[in-house]
């Protein structure tokens, strides 16, 4: 009986060892909305909160410790270079701009605007070039968003 080697992906040990950075982080921060741990306090729950992620990314980082990186990696550039094409295709970075374009546009626009905007454009390049049939479902979505909330819930959306 042969033993499987499990592989890791490209960079996912520096992410296990990042989020385990991340989460001493946010339980430093927990600790100090109170300055201290008490069970009625307002950081209690952020602490209990930030103790499950420091548990579980070390259980992650613990888990992962066995596997062993593909053999055709053999430079930290190598893994570099094979974590950005598997990870940064090119619809995750248009999103990720476009997402990007919008959370700046809704400040200089209105909500509906920017939104319908974002909405259509992303309905256009993921449906590859299908304009009108993606313009109307941008419009019946915002249609759907004024109704429920400028008319059900009276909330002012800016």
């Amino acid at each position: 009986m042969t033993k499987k080697i499990e592989r890791v992906q490209a960079g996912e040990k520096v992410f296990d060892w990042l989020l385990l950075l991340f989460s001493i982080v946010v339980l430093y921060e927990a600790y100090r909305i109170d300055d201290g741990i008490r069970l009625n306090s307002a950081g209690s729950f952020p602490i209990g909160l930030a103790l499950i992620m420091l548990g579980s990314s070390l259980a992650i980082l613990f888990s992962h410790r066995r596997k062993q990186r593909d053999p055709h990696i053999l430079t930290a550039t190598q893994e570099f270079k094979v974590f950005l094409h598997e990870h940064f295709k090119p619809h995750i970075v248009v999103f990720s701009i476009v997402s990007m374009l919008y959370l700046a546009a809704i400040m200089w626009t209105s909500f509906y605007v920017s939104t319908f905007i974002f909405l259509a454009a992303m309905f256009i390049y993921y449906r590859q070039g299908k304009i009108i049939s993606s313009l109307m479902i941008a419009t019946l979505a915002i249609a759907v968003i004024y109704v429920l909330f400028t008319i059900v819930f009276r909330v002012y959306l800016p």
